[in-house]
Protein backbone atom coordinates (compact mmCIF):
# COMPACT_ATOMS: atom_id res chain seq x y z
CA UNK A 1 0.00 0.00 0.00
CA UNK A 2 1.47 3.26 -1.15
CA UNK A 3 0.01 6.53 -0.93
CA UNK A 4 0.69 10.89 -1.68
CA UNK A 5 3.56 12.36 0.15
CA UNK A 6 2.73 15.60 -2.00
CA UNK A 7 1.07 18.29 0.88
CA UNK A 8 -1.37 19.45 -0.79
CA UNK A 9 -2.76 16.61 -2.34
CA UNK A 10 -2.90 14.78 0.84
CA UNK A 11 -4.59 18.10 2.00
CA UNK A 12 -7.76 17.04 -0.49
CA UNK A 13 -7.61 13.55 0.73
CA UNK A 14 -8.19 14.08 4.61
CA UNK A 15 -11.14 16.37 3.65
CA UNK A 16 -12.16 13.45 1.12
CA UNK A 17 -11.46 11.64 4.59
CA UNK A 18 -13.55 13.52 6.90
CA UNK A 19 -16.55 13.90 4.04
CA UNK A 20 -16.52 9.76 3.87
CA UNK A 21 -16.42 9.72 7.66
CA UNK A 22 -19.29 11.89 7.49
CA UNK A 23 -21.74 10.37 5.27
CA UNK A 24 -21.78 7.18 7.14
CA UNK A 25 -18.15 5.70 6.53
CA UNK A 26 -17.35 4.95 10.25
CA UNK A 27 -20.53 2.91 10.69
CA UNK A 28 -19.42 0.14 8.02
CA UNK A 29 -22.31 1.41 5.85
CA UNK A 30 -22.99 3.35 2.59
CA UNK A 31 -24.39 6.51 2.89
CA UNK A 32 -28.05 6.95 2.83
CA UNK A 33 -29.52 6.88 -1.05
CA UNK A 34 -26.84 5.40 -2.42
CA UNK A 35 -26.93 2.50 -4.20
CA UNK A 36 -24.66 -0.17 -6.87
CA UNK A 37 -24.13 2.20 -9.95
CA UNK A 38 -25.68 1.42 -13.28
CA UNK A 39 -24.38 -1.42 -15.14
CA UNK A 40 -25.74 -1.22 -18.22
CA UNK A 41 -22.63 0.12 -20.17
CA UNK A 42 -20.02 -1.27 -17.49
CA UNK A 43 -17.19 -3.65 -18.46
CA UNK A 44 -17.29 -2.32 -22.31
CA UNK A 45 -15.26 0.74 -22.02
CA UNK A 46 -12.01 1.13 -24.00
CA UNK A 47 -9.28 -0.69 -22.71
CA UNK A 48 -11.35 -2.66 -20.03
CA UNK A 49 -10.07 -6.13 -19.68
CA UNK A 50 -12.67 -8.53 -20.62
CA UNK A 51 -11.19 -11.95 -18.41
CA UNK A 52 -9.42 -9.68 -15.74
CA UNK A 53 -10.98 -8.78 -12.52
CA UNK A 54 -11.43 -4.86 -12.21
CA UNK A 55 -13.87 -2.85 -10.17
CA UNK A 56 -17.44 -1.80 -11.27
CA UNK A 57 -16.06 1.55 -11.48
CA UNK A 58 -13.81 3.76 -9.97
CA UNK A 59 -9.94 3.35 -8.36
CA UNK A 60 -8.45 0.08 -6.47
CA UNK A 61 -5.08 -1.05 -6.49
CA UNK A 62 -3.53 -3.94 -3.72
CA UNK A 63 -5.57 -7.36 -3.60
CA UNK A 64 -6.52 -7.83 0.15
CA UNK A 65 -7.96 -10.69 2.57
CA UNK A 66 -7.70 -13.53 0.12
CA UNK A 67 -9.32 -16.53 1.70
CA UNK A 68 -11.28 -19.44 0.35
CA UNK A 69 -14.78 -20.59 2.55
CA UNK A 70 -17.92 -22.62 2.12
CA UNK A 71 -16.79 -23.16 -1.92
CA UNK A 72 -16.17 -18.98 -2.33
CA UNK A 73 -12.93 -17.31 -2.90
CA UNK A 74 -12.85 -13.92 -1.35
CA UNK A 75 -11.44 -10.71 -3.21
CA UNK A 76 -11.20 -8.06 -1.11
CA UNK A 77 -8.87 -4.82 -2.31
CA UNK A 78 -8.07 -1.14 -1.96
CA UNK A 79 -10.87 0.93 -3.45
CA UNK A 80 -11.38 4.43 -3.33
CA UNK A 81 -15.16 4.29 -4.50
CA UNK A 82 -15.20 8.31 -4.84
CA UNK A 83 -12.38 8.78 -7.62
CA UNK A 84 -10.23 6.93 -10.03
CA UNK A 85 -7.11 8.45 -8.21
CA UNK A 86 -5.86 7.11 -4.44
CA UNK A 87 -8.09 8.56 -1.91
CA UNK A 88 -9.38 7.32 1.33
CA UNK A 89 -8.81 3.42 1.53
CA UNK A 90 -11.93 1.59 1.46
CA UNK A 91 -11.97 -2.71 0.99
CA UNK A 92 -13.99 -3.58 -1.98
CA UNK A 93 -15.64 -7.13 -2.22
CA UNK A 94 -16.00 -9.83 -5.26
CA UNK A 95 -16.52 -13.42 -4.50
CA UNK A 96 -16.03 -16.45 -7.39
CA UNK A 97 -16.49 -20.04 -6.89
CA UNK A 98 -14.19 -20.53 -10.28
CA UNK A 99 -11.26 -18.11 -10.55
CA UNK A 100 -12.39 -16.69 -13.28
CA UNK A 101 -16.14 -15.29 -13.03
CA UNK A 102 -16.69 -12.39 -10.47
CA UNK A 103 -19.46 -11.50 -8.00
CA UNK A 104 -19.57 -7.67 -6.95
CA UNK A 105 -20.63 -7.27 -3.66
CA UNK A 106 -21.25 -4.04 -1.55
CA UNK A 107 -18.09 -2.58 0.31
CA UNK A 108 -17.15 -4.55 2.95
CA UNK A 109 -15.08 -2.31 5.15
CA UNK A 110 -14.77 1.67 5.42
CA UNK A 111 -12.78 4.14 7.15
CA UNK A 112 -13.68 5.44 10.79
CA UNK A 113 -12.41 7.75 13.11
CA UNK A 114 -9.15 5.84 13.61
CA UNK A 115 -8.72 6.11 10.00
CA UNK A 116 -8.38 4.81 6.60
CA UNK A 117 -8.73 0.67 5.75
CA UNK A 118 -5.22 -0.25 4.18
CA UNK A 119 -4.03 -3.63 3.15
CA UNK A 120 -4.26 -6.78 5.46
CA UNK A 121 -5.24 -10.44 5.00
CA UNK A 122 -8.18 -12.61 5.68
CA UNK A 123 -8.76 -16.30 7.59
CA UNK A 124 -11.00 -18.41 8.61
CA UNK A 125 -10.73 -19.10 12.61
CA UNK A 126 -11.78 -22.63 12.58
CA UNK A 127 -11.00 -23.02 16.45
CA UNK A 128 -12.74 -20.20 16.98
CA UNK A 129 -9.54 -18.79 18.93
CA UNK A 130 -11.07 -15.47 18.94
CA UNK A 131 -14.49 -16.15 20.01
CA UNK A 132 -16.21 -14.31 17.31
CA UNK A 133 -17.85 -17.50 16.15
CA UNK A 134 -21.60 -17.85 16.43
CA UNK A 135 -23.41 -21.33 16.37
CA UNK A 136 -20.71 -23.84 15.98
CA UNK A 137 -19.65 -21.94 13.10
CA UNK A 138 -15.91 -20.28 12.77
CA UNK A 139 -15.48 -16.80 11.88
CA UNK A 140 -14.05 -14.78 8.90
CA UNK A 141 -11.57 -12.36 10.64
CA UNK A 142 -9.57 -10.03 8.63
CA UNK A 143 -6.71 -8.26 9.91
CA UNK A 144 -5.80 -4.57 8.45
CA UNK A 145 -3.91 -1.76 8.88
CA UNK A 146 -5.12 1.56 9.92
CA UNK A 147 -4.03 4.89 8.71
CA UNK A 148 -4.77 7.85 10.40
CA UNK A 149 -4.01 11.01 7.61
CA UNK A 150 -4.45 13.68 9.96
CA UNK A 151 -1.82 11.98 12.24
CA UNK A 152 0.28 11.23 8.85
CA UNK A 153 -0.46 14.88 7.78
CA UNK A 154 0.67 16.59 11.02
CA UNK A 155 4.30 14.17 10.64
CA UNK A 156 3.65 12.13 13.60
CA UNK A 157 5.26 8.82 13.23
CA UNK A 158 2.38 7.09 15.17
CA UNK A 159 -0.47 6.71 12.14
CA UNK A 160 -0.25 3.37 11.30
CA UNK A 161 -1.38 0.46 13.47
CA UNK A 162 -3.03 -3.46 13.09
CA UNK A 163 -6.93 -3.82 13.63
CA UNK A 164 -9.18 -6.76 12.83
CA UNK A 165 -12.75 -7.19 11.79
CA UNK A 166 -14.88 -10.60 11.55
CA UNK A 167 -17.87 -11.89 10.20
CA UNK A 168 -20.50 -14.52 10.57
CA UNK A 169 -22.29 -14.05 7.23
CA UNK A 170 -19.95 -15.67 4.99
CA UNK A 171 -18.34 -12.24 4.66
CA UNK A 172 -21.19 -10.16 3.70
CA UNK A 173 -21.06 -8.20 6.80
CA UNK A 174 -18.72 -7.24 9.07
CA UNK A 175 -18.03 -6.00 12.77
CA UNK A 176 -14.70 -4.62 13.60
CA UNK A 177 -13.00 -5.91 17.33
CA UNK A 178 -14.02 -3.09 19.72
CA UNK A 179 -10.49 -3.26 20.95
CA UNK A 180 -8.74 -2.42 18.13
CA UNK A 181 -5.79 -1.71 17.65
CA UNK A 182 -4.83 -5.49 18.69
CA UNK A 183 -0.95 -3.92 17.70
CA UNK A 184 -0.62 -0.59 18.25
CA UNK A 185 2.08 1.75 16.80
CA UNK A 186 5.36 1.36 18.96
CA UNK A 187 5.14 5.68 18.56
CA UNK A 188 8.19 5.91 16.30
CA UNK A 189 7.76 3.61 13.25
CA UNK A 190 6.23 5.86 10.19
CA UNK A 191 5.73 2.53 7.83
CA UNK A 192 4.85 -0.89 9.84
CA UNK A 193 1.45 -2.12 7.45
CA UNK A 194 0.50 -5.07 5.74
CA UNK A 195 -0.19 -7.45 7.87
CA UNK A 196 -0.33 -11.22 6.35
CA UNK A 197 -1.46 -13.81 8.91
CA UNK A 198 -1.39 -17.48 9.10
CA UNK A 199 -1.94 -20.18 11.02
CA UNK A 200 1.17 -22.53 12.05
CA UNK A 201 0.39 -25.97 13.31
CA UNK A 202 4.20 -26.61 14.39
CA UNK A 203 4.16 -23.94 16.87
CA UNK A 204 0.47 -23.99 17.70
CA UNK A 205 -0.10 -20.02 16.96
CA UNK A 206 -1.20 -17.50 14.66
CA UNK A 207 1.99 -15.71 13.06
CA UNK A 208 1.59 -12.35 11.37
CA UNK A 209 4.20 -10.85 8.81
CA UNK A 210 4.44 -6.51 9.13
CA UNK A 211 6.44 -4.63 6.55
CA UNK A 212 8.53 -2.42 8.55
CA UNK A 213 10.54 0.18 6.43
CA UNK A 214 13.26 -1.67 5.30
CA UNK A 215 12.48 -4.86 6.86
CA UNK A 216 10.32 -7.27 8.17
CA UNK A 217 8.90 -8.44 11.23
CA UNK A 218 6.97 -11.44 12.64
CA UNK A 219 4.50 -11.42 15.52
CA UNK A 220 2.84 -14.21 17.26
CA UNK A 221 -0.78 -14.66 18.53
CA UNK A 222 -2.82 -17.47 20.49
CA UNK A 223 -6.31 -15.67 19.30
CA UNK A 224 -5.66 -13.06 16.81
CA UNK A 225 -6.35 -10.31 19.36
CA UNK A 226 -3.21 -9.94 21.46
CA UNK A 227 0.40 -10.31 19.81
CA UNK A 228 3.72 -10.84 20.68
CA UNK A 229 6.76 -8.94 18.47
CA UNK A 230 9.07 -12.71 17.63
CA UNK A 231 11.73 -11.27 15.27
CA UNK A 232 13.18 -9.14 12.39
CA UNK A 233 14.41 -9.97 9.23
CA UNK A 234 15.94 -8.58 6.41
CA UNK A 235 17.38 -5.39 6.99
CA UNK A 236 20.70 -6.33 4.94
CA UNK A 237 19.40 -8.94 2.72
CA UNK A 238 17.26 -8.81 -0.46
CA UNK A 239 16.65 -5.44 -2.77
CA UNK A 240 16.00 -1.82 -0.85
CA UNK A 241 15.25 -0.06 -3.56
CA UNK A 242 11.78 1.47 -1.82
CA UNK A 243 10.01 0.75 1.16
CA UNK A 244 8.87 -2.96 1.40
CA UNK A 245 5.40 -3.41 1.29
CA UNK A 246 2.50 -6.32 1.19
CA UNK A 247 4.22 -9.43 2.74
CA UNK A 248 3.42 -13.15 2.53
CA UNK A 249 4.84 -16.27 4.35
CA UNK A 250 3.79 -19.76 4.02
CA UNK A 251 5.13 -23.28 3.82
CA UNK A 252 5.54 -25.65 0.21
CA UNK A 253 6.34 -28.93 -0.13
CA UNK A 254 9.25 -28.55 -2.68
CA UNK A 255 7.98 -30.28 -6.39
CA UNK A 256 8.93 -34.33 -6.18
CA UNK A 257 9.95 -34.52 -3.04
CA UNK A 258 8.36 -34.16 0.53
CA UNK A 259 10.71 -31.25 1.07
CA UNK A 260 9.28 -28.55 3.22
CA UNK A 261 10.23 -25.29 2.79
CA UNK A 262 9.27 -21.89 3.62
CA UNK A 263 8.58 -18.86 1.24
CA UNK A 264 8.24 -15.11 1.98
CA UNK A 265 7.05 -12.75 -0.38
CA UNK A 266 8.46 -9.20 -0.11
CA UNK A 267 6.90 -6.28 -2.63
CA UNK A 268 8.73 -2.76 -2.49
CA UNK A 269 8.17 0.28 -4.31
CA UNK A 270 10.16 1.14 -5.98
CA UNK A 271 13.17 -1.29 -6.68
CA UNK A 272 11.43 -3.03 -9.96
CA UNK A 273 14.74 -4.20 -12.46
CA UNK A 274 12.87 -2.90 -14.92
CA UNK A 275 11.43 0.41 -12.51
CA UNK A 276 8.85 1.45 -10.27
CA UNK A 277 6.90 -1.30 -7.86
CA UNK A 278 8.48 -5.10 -7.69
CA UNK A 279 7.85 -8.30 -5.90
CA UNK A 280 10.79 -10.12 -4.77
CA UNK A 281 10.67 -13.66 -2.56
CA UNK A 282 13.26 -15.41 -0.28
CA UNK A 283 12.83 -19.23 0.78
CA UNK A 284 14.16 -20.96 3.43
CA UNK A 285 13.17 -22.06 7.12
CA UNK A 286 10.65 -20.79 9.50
CA UNK A 287 10.68 -22.07 12.98
CA UNK A 288 8.09 -20.29 14.64
CA UNK A 289 10.03 -17.62 15.66
CA UNK A 290 12.18 -16.13 12.60
CA UNK A 291 12.68 -16.77 9.18
CA UNK A 292 16.14 -17.65 8.01
CA UNK A 293 16.78 -18.21 4.13
CA UNK A 294 18.62 -21.41 2.79
CA UNK A 295 22.27 -21.47 2.33
CA UNK A 296 21.82 -21.91 -1.26
CA UNK A 297 19.74 -19.00 -1.15
CA UNK A 298 21.95 -16.26 0.31
CA UNK A 299 24.08 -15.40 -2.29
CA UNK A 300 21.23 -14.23 -4.61
CA UNK A 301 20.05 -12.09 -1.83
CA UNK A 302 23.21 -10.46 -0.34
CA UNK A 303 24.33 -6.85 -1.41
CA UNK A 304 21.23 -5.44 -2.00
CA UNK A 305 20.07 -8.30 -5.17
CA UNK A 306 16.49 -9.47 -5.12
CA UNK A 307 14.75 -12.87 -6.42
CA UNK A 308 12.25 -11.73 -8.45
CA UNK A 309 8.68 -13.07 -8.98
CA UNK A 310 7.97 -11.14 -12.00
CA UNK A 311 9.77 -9.04 -14.41
CA UNK A 312 7.34 -6.88 -16.02
CA UNK A 313 6.17 -3.78 -14.57
CA UNK A 314 2.64 -4.08 -13.94
CA UNK A 315 2.41 -7.00 -11.32
CA UNK A 316 2.49 -5.34 -8.20
CA UNK A 317 1.41 -6.23 -4.01
CA UNK A 318 0.47 -9.77 -5.21
CA UNK A 319 -0.21 -12.08 -1.74
CA UNK A 320 -2.00 -15.64 -1.93
CA UNK A 321 -5.21 -17.10 -0.80
CA UNK A 322 -5.72 -18.87 2.71
CA UNK A 323 -7.17 -21.95 3.07
CA UNK A 324 -7.11 -22.50 -0.61
CA UNK A 325 -8.42 -26.03 -1.58
CA UNK A 326 -6.64 -29.31 -2.22
CA UNK A 327 -3.28 -28.08 -0.81
CA UNK A 328 -3.22 -25.27 -3.77
CA UNK A 329 -1.03 -22.12 -3.18
CA UNK A 330 -2.59 -19.51 -5.30
CA UNK A 331 -1.72 -15.63 -5.80
CA UNK A 332 -3.23 -12.27 -7.54
CA UNK A 333 -1.21 -9.49 -8.26
CA UNK A 334 -2.64 -5.62 -8.97
CA UNK A 335 -1.97 -4.99 -12.41
CA UNK A 336 -0.17 -1.63 -12.64
CA UNK A 337 2.89 0.20 -11.08
CA UNK A 338 3.06 3.14 -8.26
CA UNK A 339 4.86 5.05 -11.55
CA UNK A 340 1.69 5.95 -13.31
CA UNK A 341 -1.50 4.03 -11.48
CA UNK A 342 -2.71 7.51 -10.82
CA UNK A 343 -2.60 7.88 -14.56
CA UNK A 344 -3.29 5.75 -16.94
CA UNK A 345 -5.99 6.47 -19.55
CA UNK A 346 -9.60 5.33 -17.99
CA UNK A 347 -12.09 7.10 -17.31
CA UNK A 348 -15.59 4.93 -15.56
CA UNK A 349 -12.95 2.59 -13.44
CA UNK A 350 -8.81 2.81 -12.74
CA UNK A 351 -6.53 -0.50 -12.69
CA UNK A 352 -7.06 -4.29 -12.53
CA UNK A 353 -5.83 -7.41 -10.84
CA UNK A 354 -3.89 -10.20 -13.14
CA UNK A 355 -5.05 -13.62 -13.88
CA UNK A 356 -4.47 -15.70 -10.58
CA UNK A 357 -1.82 -17.69 -10.37
CA UNK A 358 -0.99 -21.38 -9.33
CA UNK A 359 2.66 -21.46 -7.55
CA UNK A 360 4.64 -24.38 -6.51
CA UNK A 361 8.14 -24.20 -5.44
CA UNK A 362 11.19 -26.23 -7.53
CA UNK A 363 14.90 -26.79 -6.99
CA UNK A 364 16.76 -25.51 -9.65
CA UNK A 365 20.50 -25.42 -10.29
CA UNK A 366 20.48 -21.88 -9.10
CA UNK A 367 18.69 -23.58 -5.73
CA UNK A 368 14.98 -23.14 -4.50
CA UNK A 369 12.92 -21.30 -7.18
CA UNK A 370 8.88 -20.27 -7.47
CA UNK A 371 7.28 -21.69 -10.82
CA UNK A 372 3.94 -19.28 -11.09
CA UNK A 373 1.45 -20.97 -14.05
CA UNK A 374 -2.02 -19.76 -15.02
CA UNK A 375 -5.18 -21.34 -12.73
CA UNK A 376 -5.96 -24.07 -14.53
CA UNK A 377 -9.74 -22.99 -14.36
CA UNK A 378 -8.75 -20.11 -17.18
CA UNK A 379 -8.84 -23.08 -20.01
CA UNK A 380 -13.20 -22.75 -19.46
CA UNK A 381 -12.49 -19.26 -21.29
CA UNK A 382 -11.19 -21.16 -24.58
CA UNK A 383 -13.40 -20.96 -27.66
CA UNK A 384 -11.90 -21.94 -30.52
CA UNK A 385 -8.60 -23.38 -30.79
CA UNK A 386 -6.07 -22.85 -33.89
CA UNK A 387 -2.69 -24.98 -34.13
CA UNK A 388 0.54 -24.61 -35.56
CA UNK A 389 2.70 -27.15 -36.89
CA UNK A 390 6.49 -26.93 -36.93
CA UNK A 391 7.41 -23.98 -39.35
CA UNK A 392 10.33 -21.97 -39.85
CA UNK A 393 9.83 -18.19 -38.94
CA UNK A 394 11.68 -16.13 -41.56
CA UNK A 395 10.82 -13.01 -41.06
CA UNK A 396 7.64 -12.98 -40.57
CA UNK A 397 4.40 -15.09 -39.87
CA UNK A 398 1.09 -13.40 -40.06
CA UNK A 399 -1.62 -15.44 -38.41
CA UNK A 400 -4.60 -12.79 -38.69
CA UNK A 401 -6.54 -14.34 -41.35
CA UNK A 402 -6.07 -17.61 -40.70
CA UNK A 403 -7.07 -17.58 -36.95
CA UNK A 404 -10.64 -16.35 -38.01
CA UNK A 405 -10.71 -14.25 -34.55
CA UNK A 406 -9.44 -11.20 -33.36
CA UNK A 407 -6.27 -11.72 -31.07
CA UNK A 408 -7.27 -9.20 -28.39
CA UNK A 409 -8.46 -11.69 -26.25
CA UNK A 410 -6.36 -14.40 -26.37
CA UNK A 411 -4.09 -17.24 -25.09
CA UNK A 412 -0.90 -18.57 -26.86
CA UNK A 413 1.54 -22.04 -26.17
CA UNK A 414 4.39 -21.56 -28.42
CA UNK A 415 7.56 -23.80 -28.54
CA UNK A 416 10.36 -22.92 -30.25
CA UNK A 417 14.34 -24.32 -30.85
CA UNK A 418 17.05 -22.73 -29.70
CA UNK A 419 20.25 -23.82 -31.64
CA UNK A 420 23.45 -22.88 -30.46
CA UNK A 421 24.78 -20.22 -32.29
CA UNK A 422 21.16 -18.42 -32.10
CA UNK A 423 21.56 -14.70 -32.25
CA UNK A 424 18.67 -12.91 -33.38
CA UNK A 425 15.21 -12.16 -31.76
CA UNK A 426 12.00 -13.60 -32.57
CA UNK A 427 8.41 -13.63 -30.68
CA UNK A 428 4.98 -12.05 -31.35
CA UNK A 429 3.43 -9.36 -32.04
CA UNK A 430 0.16 -7.54 -31.60
CA UNK A 431 -0.80 -4.34 -34.17
CA UNK A 432 -3.41 -2.33 -35.21
CA UNK A 433 -4.41 -0.10 -38.39
CA UNK A 434 -2.77 2.82 -37.23
CA UNK A 435 0.99 1.48 -36.90
CA UNK A 436 0.86 1.16 -32.97
CA UNK A 437 2.32 -2.53 -31.92
CA UNK A 438 3.25 -4.13 -29.06
CA UNK A 439 5.85 -7.16 -29.03
CA UNK A 440 6.95 -9.96 -26.42
CA UNK A 441 9.67 -12.30 -27.23
CA UNK A 442 13.25 -13.66 -26.70
CA UNK A 443 16.48 -12.02 -27.57
CA UNK A 444 18.87 -15.26 -28.55
CA UNK A 445 22.24 -12.68 -28.21
CA UNK A 446 21.33 -11.80 -24.48
CA UNK A 447 19.64 -14.80 -23.30
CA UNK A 448 16.84 -12.64 -22.26
CA UNK A 449 13.17 -12.12 -22.51
CA UNK A 450 11.62 -8.84 -23.60
CA UNK A 451 8.55 -7.17 -23.57
CA UNK A 452 8.31 -4.08 -25.54
CA UNK A 453 5.22 -1.07 -25.15
CA UNK A 454 6.93 1.94 -26.90
CA UNK A 455 5.11 1.56 -29.84
CA UNK A 456 1.97 0.07 -28.44
CA UNK A 457 -0.08 3.25 -28.19
CA UNK A 458 -1.13 6.11 -25.43
CA UNK A 459 2.02 6.71 -23.10
CA UNK A 460 2.15 10.52 -23.15
CA UNK A 461 0.28 10.32 -19.52
CA UNK A 462 4.03 9.13 -17.85
CA UNK A 463 7.61 9.33 -19.44
CA UNK A 464 7.99 5.93 -17.08
CA UNK A 465 5.68 3.63 -18.71
CA UNK A 466 7.31 3.63 -22.17
CA UNK A 467 11.03 4.58 -21.29
CA UNK A 468 12.01 1.47 -22.90
CA UNK A 469 11.57 -2.54 -23.32
CA UNK A 470 11.45 -4.58 -20.24
CA UNK A 471 13.56 -6.85 -19.91
CA UNK A 472 14.05 -10.21 -18.15
CA UNK A 473 17.26 -13.18 -17.60
CA UNK A 474 16.24 -17.17 -19.43
CA UNK A 475 16.50 -18.94 -16.21
CA UNK A 476 16.05 -22.44 -17.86
CA UNK A 477 19.15 -23.54 -19.49
CA UNK A 478 17.21 -25.82 -21.84
CA UNK A 479 17.36 -25.60 -25.76
CA UNK A 480 13.51 -25.63 -26.11
CA UNK A 481 12.34 -22.56 -25.02
CA UNK A 482 8.31 -22.47 -24.56
CA UNK A 483 5.80 -19.25 -24.25
CA UNK A 484 2.43 -19.05 -22.69
CA UNK A 485 1.13 -16.02 -23.50
CA UNK A 486 -2.20 -14.11 -22.12
CA UNK A 487 -3.38 -11.49 -24.08
CA UNK A 488 -6.43 -8.96 -22.99
CA UNK A 489 -7.67 -5.89 -24.40
CA UNK A 490 -4.70 -3.43 -22.59
CA UNK A 491 -2.71 -6.19 -21.36
CA UNK A 492 -0.25 -9.13 -21.68
CA UNK A 493 1.39 -11.81 -19.37
CA UNK A 494 4.36 -14.40 -20.15
CA UNK A 495 4.89 -17.70 -18.73
CA UNK A 496 8.35 -18.64 -19.99
CA UNK A 497 9.66 -22.22 -19.60
CA UNK A 498 6.42 -23.42 -17.75
CA UNK A 499 7.06 -20.63 -15.57
CA UNK A 500 10.33 -20.00 -14.87
CA UNK A 501 10.39 -16.64 -16.19
CA UNK A 502 7.39 -14.28 -15.68
CA UNK A 503 6.37 -11.07 -16.93
CA UNK A 504 3.29 -8.85 -16.92
CA UNK A 505 2.82 -5.07 -18.62
CA UNK A 506 -0.44 -3.41 -19.73
CA UNK A 507 -0.42 -1.16 -22.59
CA UNK A 508 -3.21 1.45 -24.11
CA UNK A 509 -3.77 1.30 -27.89
CA UNK A 510 -5.70 4.23 -29.32
CA UNK A 511 -7.65 1.25 -31.02
CA UNK A 512 -7.93 -2.21 -29.92
CA UNK A 513 -4.98 -4.59 -31.38
CA UNK A 514 -6.68 -6.76 -34.05
CA UNK A 515 -3.76 -7.94 -36.28
CA UNK A 516 -1.12 -10.87 -34.59
CA UNK A 517 2.00 -11.91 -36.31
CA UNK A 518 5.27 -14.03 -35.07
CA UNK A 519 8.40 -12.27 -35.94
CA UNK A 520 11.96 -13.65 -36.47
CA UNK A 521 14.71 -10.90 -36.65
CA UNK A 522 18.72 -10.97 -37.07
CA UNK A 523 18.20 -14.85 -38.03
CA UNK A 524 15.03 -17.15 -38.25
CA UNK A 525 13.61 -18.96 -35.34
CA UNK A 526 12.34 -22.32 -35.55
CA UNK A 527 8.69 -23.01 -33.84
CA UNK A 528 8.47 -26.94 -33.20
CA UNK A 529 4.49 -26.36 -32.09
CA UNK A 530 2.08 -24.07 -31.17
CA UNK A 531 -1.54 -23.77 -30.56
CA UNK A 532 -4.04 -20.15 -30.49
CA UNK A 533 -7.17 -19.71 -28.17
CA UNK A 534 -9.73 -17.54 -28.58
CA UNK A 535 -10.87 -16.63 -24.73
CA UNK A 536 -14.38 -15.34 -24.04
CA UNK A 537 -14.87 -12.36 -21.60
CA UNK A 538 -16.23 -13.33 -17.55
CA UNK A 539 -18.81 -10.52 -17.73
CA UNK A 540 -21.38 -11.36 -20.16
Amino acid sequence: MNYYSDLKTFCLLVLAYAFTTACGGGTDAPPEGTGPPDTTALFTEKHRPQFHFSPKEKWTNDPNGMVYFDGEYHLFYQHYPDSTVWGPMHWGHAVSRDLVHWEHLPIALYPDSLGYIFSGSAVVDWKNTTGFGQDGSPPLVAMFTYHDPVAAEAGSDNHQSQAIAYSNDRGRTWTKYEGNPVIPNPGNIRDIRDPKVIWDDDSGQWIVVLAVGDHAEFWGSPDLKTWKKLSEFGKTLGAHGGVWECPDLFPMTVEGTGEKMWVLIINLNPGNPNGGSGTQYFVGQFDGQSFTPGSAFLPYVQKGNGVWIDYGKDNYAGVTWSDAPDGRRLLIGWMSNWQYANKVPTEAWRNAMTIPWSLTLNKTDEGYRLFPQPVKELQALRAATFTLDKTEIDASLGLTEQLGFSPRLSEMELEFSLPESATGSFGVELSNAKGESYRIGFNSATNQFFSDRTKAGDASFSEDFARQPSVAPRASKDRTLHMHLFFDVASAELFADKGATVMTEIFFPTEDFNQIRLFAEDGKAELLRGAVYQLKGIWQ
